[in-house]
């Protein structure tokens, strides 16, 4: 071998060990989530990007199966001192976590420690103010945030009479025209998906009415649930009085309903914002988009709606170490840049007022008509206390609850009044067990 060639191969393993060494010098931050499929792999994407934009800090996501699922996870693993760096929890959940003051490490706290630039006023006021204390300090970090909207089949707008480039704005418009879609052949006028979410949760927030005492659980744990309201009650029992035609028609839990929209079955539904690709995706038919309707009748209707999705939680007895890249991986997603193009590609909102500027100067929402009207949604006018959002214990066990009881009012089995009573009854019973089960009782 001569000269040249010994001394290529010494800087080839001088250069695979520098490698090595810079690979393992890096600090291994554990990420849990939820995002399956294309969200995912967007997820990926956010990891892999950061990543590669410094080397001290190596963010590894890893899918854990359903936000339940996830967030079980992280609590058995907590106990076990396994657990993750961060974790992804959905809003619901975010009483929950509240609580576990010993195994929460606040956002806020995290930012000042490791001296990263963190302010609430450069997030949506209706995303900040969902996941801040009674002062204002953000306790965890918002990631994918979404909010219903109204989409319309334009073609079958068309063909029934109805304005294609008008979606209906207040609740007596969307049950005419649903009626006018049934004339004309639809199977079903409309439906939603999460039926409470959309129902109640977001019903209440958008007429400006309280779910619960207490500011909705933000100003203590001693909230009572009182959603059970002659409003809320007028709308469930029109529910059910259109399921009686097939004007309205319930699809089930979660996002069961979608797929009756996307085939043409459904005139008009109302769903998260965030499903916005998919549907455009899958619809064979021009899609219209509008804002959630509202009862005229009712003032300070419409006031805004409220957000779900989830945010990221960060967990204590990690260390040191690991906090410096998490909040440098915070900084990163906040980014207007990074944030922007989260909210393109997913359909989640933009949790920064910058992102949503910069989206905007991009021309995004002039090539996607539809995509800016959750923001528009969620933000037109300042949250009030009925409207912020909702913090309290338990939710995921007061959701089923709830919509128990709109299903016994929709196949007719309760009265709208009966099934929001038993709702309100059996909420509060979690909600007191929740209390009595928390440390800062």
């Amino acid at each position: 071998m001569t000269i040249v060639l010994r001394l290529l191969c010494v800087v080839v393993l001088l250069c695979n060990a520098l490698g090595a060494m810079s690979a393992q010098a890096a600090t291994e931050i554990i990420w849990w989530h939820a995002m399956s499929g294309e969200l995912g792999k967007q997820v990926e994407r956010l990891a892999a990007d950061f990543n590669a934009s410094q080397h001290d800090y190596h963010i590894q996501p890893t899918y854990k199966g359903t936000y339940t699922e996830t967030v079980t996870a992280a609590i058995f693993a907590f106990r076990s001192r396994s657990q993750p760096a961060i974790v992804q929890v959905n809003e619901i959940a975010t009483a929950t976590m509240t609580a576990a003051k010993g195994a929460i490490y606040p956002v806020f706290e995290l930012m000042q420690d490791e001296q990263e630039a963190f302010s609430p006023s450069a997030y949506l006021p209706a995303v900040a103010g969902y996941y801040a204390d009674a002062d204002g300090n953000m306790l965890s970090f918002p990631f994918n945030a979404s909010t219903p909207i109204l989409y319309y089949n334009k073609d079958q707008f068309r063909a029934a009479g109805l304005d294609p480039d008008v979606p209906p704005k207040t609740w007596p418009e969307l049950g005419r025209a649903a009626k006018r879609l049934r004339e004309h052949g639809m199977a079903c006028g409309f439906t939603t998906s999460w039926p409470a979410w959309i129902n109640i949760e977001n019903f209440s927030a958008f007429h400006n009415l309280p779910i619960a005492t207490r500011a909705n659980g933000f100003a203590g744990l001693d909230a009572t649930l009182i959603f059970n309201n002659p409003h809320v009650v007028r709308h469930i029992a029109q529910l059910a009085e259109w399921q009686k035609s097939k004007v309205f028609d319930y699809g089930g839990r979660g996002q069961a309903a979608e797929p009756r929209f996307q085939k043409g079955e459904c005139g008009i539904f109302i769903g998260s914002s965030a499903t916005r690709a998919d549907i455009k995706a899958n619809s064979r038919f021009a899609v219209g988009y509008g804002m959630m309707p509202y009862w005229p009748d009712v003032a300070g209707a419409p006031q805004n709606s409220i957000i779900g999705g989830a945010t990221l939680w960060v967990l204590r007895d990690r260390p040191a170490a690991e906090y410096k890249g998490v909040a440098r991986f915070f900084a990163y997603l906040s980014r207007p840049d990074i944030q922007a193009a989260w909210h393109q590609n997913t359909g989640y909102l933009p949790i920064t007022q910058a992102a949503f500027d910069l989206t905007r100067a991009q021309g995004f929402y002039d090539r996607n008509p539809g995509t800016a009207i959750s923001i528009e949604q969620v933000t037109l006018h300042p949250p009030t206390e009925n409207s912020r959002g909702l913090r309290l214990g338990s939710f995921v066990l007061i959701r089923d609850a709830i919509e128990d009881e709109m299903e016994q009012a929709f196949s007719g089995r309760k009265s709208a009044h009966a099934a929001l009573d038993a709702a309100v009854e059996r909420g509060n019973r979690l909600l007191r067990q929740f209390e009595r089960a928390s440390p800062d009782r």
